[in-house]
C-alpha cells in the first residue's frame, strides 16, 4: 500500500481527514479503507457534487416549472379503461414480440427491506399471502407464465431474460436466494445479476463523511445509476447479443407489476416509441407522487413537492386532474435508445441531492447519530433519461389492478406495507375468480356479496390467491371456476383447486 501517494491524491481533493484515524486501525481495517478511497475518483465526486448543489440552491425554480408544464397530450396516450377496442391488438403485438424472444425484463432490486424491519433484500420479503411465496417468486413465476402463453400462441419456444441489479448490499444475497431456489424455475443463464454503482455521503461543505474511524458512508446512487452500471458491467452488449429489442423495467417493491406486460409492449411497439412510462390516474391533488407531463416541451416526471398546490389542484374538461399521470417506476425502453443513453446521454444526468441525518464519527472518532441532517446523498433517477425519447408514450393502468408498492412497516392506518400489499393481491385475485364466473359462499352456504375492489385499508379481501403459474393476469381461469361455488380462503394453483380451512389443506 502506497500510503503516502494517496495521502497526496487526498490532499490535493480537500478530503485528507478521511485518514486521521489511520493510526488507530488495525492492518485489515487499514487494507479494507485503503481499498476504498482507492477506488474513488475524487475528481469526479468534487464535480458531481458541485453540479448537484449548484442545481438544488437554484432559487423559483417551482414558479419555472408551474410555468412550463403541460399535460401528456391524448395522441401519445393508451388507457386500460378508455382504449378498450386496442387492448387485444396490444396484447397480441406484445405476445408475438415475447415469442420471438425480443423482449427482456430488468427489475431494480437495490433496496434493503430496512423500512420494513427487516435486513435482507426486498425481493425476499412474504407479506403474508397464503401460499407465502417471495416478491421475488411471484416475479419469476409471472415470467414463466408468459413464456408459456407466448409459445402456446405462436408455437415457438422462446425466453424472456431477467436483469436484476442489486447494490453492494443487496447482490450477494439475492444471488444467493435464487441459487438456493432454483432460480425459482427459469434457467440460470437467463437470469443476469449486476450490480449498481455507490457514491459517498457528503457533508454540506463537500467533505466526504466517515461513518466509522475505517469506513466511508457509502449509498446506492439511485436508480438511475442503472444507466451507468449497464455501460459498466456489458449489460446492453449482452441484450443486443441475445437479440432483444424491447426492455420492460420496473421496481421491486410492486406487488401487481405485471411484469413484461404484453400490452404494455405491444401499445408501445405499435406507436413506434424508444422510451415509455406506465402511469395510475393520481388519487387527488396532493397525493405525494411525481407526474409525468411536458416541461418546456420535454417528457419528464416532476416530483410532487416540486408542483405548486394551485397547479396540483388543476382540472381539465373532463374533470379529471390536468396532472393526473402517477409516476410508478414502471417503464419501456428499446434496446436502441439504452445504448444511446449509455453511449452518449448518461454523463448529462443530473445528480439530484437528498440532505440526510447521517450516522457519522466526530473528529474524536466518536459514533454520531445526528438528529437533523447532517449531509447529503447524491442520486441519479431512472426517469431522468425521458428527454431524450425520440418517440415518447404513457400507458395509463388501473392502480387496483397494477399498482400496490411495498415500503413501510405494517402500523395502524398505515399505507404501502405488507398488510395492503397482501389485500390488494387478495383482492384482484378475487375479481378474477369472479369474472370468470366463479362465486364465493359463507360458512352457511349463501353467496358473499361481490365487492369489485377495496374502498380503502381496512377493508379485508375475500381471501383468494392465483398462482401466476396458472394464470397471468385473469385469463384461463374459468375451466376452474366457472359456474362453481367457493369457500375461501381459496388458493388455485397448477396441483388444482385448494379451499382452505383453519387448521390447514
Amino acid at each position: 500500500m502506497d500510503v503516502s501517494d494517496l495521502r497526496l491524491r487526498l490532499s490535493r481533493a480537500g478530503q485528507e481527514h478521511l485518514l486521521q484515524f489511520w493510526n488507530e486501525l488495525d492492518g485489515a481495517q487499514q487494507a479494507e479503507l485503503y481499498a476504498e478511497l482507492q477506488a474513488m475518483d475524487f475528481e469526479e465526486l468534487s464535480v458531481f457534487f458541485q453540479k448537484a448543489t449548484a442545481e438544488c440552491g437554484q432559487a423559483s425554480e417551482q414558479e419555472k416549472v408551474d410555468a412550463r408544464m403541460e399535460p401528456v397530450p391524448r395522441e401519445v396516450l393508451g388507457s386500460a379503461t378508455r382504449d378498450h377496442d386496442q387492448l387485444q391488438a396490444w396484447e397480441s403485438e406484445g405476445l408475438l414480440q415475447i415469442s420471438q424472444s425480443k423482449v427482456a425484463v430488468l427489475l431494480l432490486a437495490g433496496g434493503q427491506g430496512t423500512r420494513l424491519g427487516v435486513t435482507y433484500p426486498k425481493g425476499m420479503y412474504d407479506v403474508g399471502l397464503p401460499s407465502r411465496k417471495t416478491l421475488f417468486q411471484i416475479q419469476a413465476e409471472r415470467i414463466l407464465k408468459l413464456q408459456r402463453l407466448a409459445e402456446r400462441r405462436h408455437g415457438t419456444k422462446c425466453t424472456i431474460p431477467w436483469y436484476i441489479m442489486t447494490s453492494g448490499r443487496t447482490m450477494a444475497p439475492t444471488a444467493e436466494f435464487f441459487a438456493k431456489h432454483g432460480h425459482f424455475g427459469l434457467e440460470k443463464e437467463d437470469v443476469v445479476f449486476f450490480q449498481q454503482g455507490m457514491l459517498p455521503a457528503m457533508s454540506f461543505d463537500g467533505k466526504v463523511i466517515l461513518e466509522d474511524k475505517g469506513k466511508v458512508s457509502m449509498a446506492p446512487d439511485g436508480n438511475g445509476g442503472l444507466y451507468r452500471a449497464l455501460a459498466a458491467q456489458g449489460i446492453v452488449e449482452d441484450m443486443e447479443r441475445r437479440g432483444v429489442g424491447s426492455v420492460h423495467v420496473y421496481c421491486v417493491d410492486n406487488i401487481l407489476v405485471r411484469v413484461a406486460d404484453p400490452r404494455f409492449i405491444g401499445f408501445c411497439v405499435q406507436k413506434g416509441a424508444d422510451c415509455g412510462a406506465k402511469v395510475v390516474e393520481k388519487t387527488h391533488p396532493t397525493e405525494p407522487v411525481g407526474v409525468v407531463c411536458r416541461v418546456g416541451g420535454a417528457y419528464q416526471v416532476v416530483e410532487y413537492s416540486e408542483i405548486s398546490l394551485a397547479t396540483a389542484q388543476r382540472r381539465g374538461p373532463d374533470g379529471r386532474l390536468l396532472f393526473n399521470a402517477g409516476n410508478i417506476a414502471n417503464h419501456f425502453f428499446t434496446v436502441p435508445f439504452l445504448r444511446a443513453v449509455v453511449s452518449v446521454h448518461e454523463p448529462r444526468l443530473q445528480h439530484h441531492v437528498a440532505r440526510k441525518k447521517i450516522p457519522c464519527v466526530d473528529a474524536r472518532g466518536r459514533q454520531v447519530q445526528p438528529d437533523k441532517p447532517n449531509g447529503v446523498k447524491m442520486e441519479k433517477f431512472v426517469f431522468d433519461v425521458f428527454r431524450f425519447a425520440g418517440k415518447f408514450v404513457v400507458y395509463e393502468v388501473l392502480r387496483e389492478d397494477e399498482f400496490s408498492p411495498l415500503k413501510n412497516a405494517d402500523s395502524q392506518n398505515g399505507k404501502d406495507n405488507p398488510t395492503t400489499a397482501r389485500h390488494a393481491l387478495l383482492s384482484l385475485h378475487h375479481r378474477w375468480v369472479l369474472s370468470a364466473g366463479g362465486h364465493f359462499v359463507d360458512e352457511n352456504g349463501s353467496r358473499l356479496p361481490a365487492i369489485p375492489r377495496l374502498k380503502d385499508a381496512s377493508d379485508v379481501p375475500v381471501q383468494c390467491e392465483v398462482s401466476p403459474l396458472v394464470s397471468y393476469a385473469g385469463e384461463g381461469l374459468e375451466r376452474y371456476v366457472a359456474g362453481r361455488e367457493f369457500h375461501a380462503p381459496l388458493i388455485i394453483d397448477e396441483g388444482g383447486i385448494h379451499e382452505l380451512v383453519k387448521n390447514g389443506l
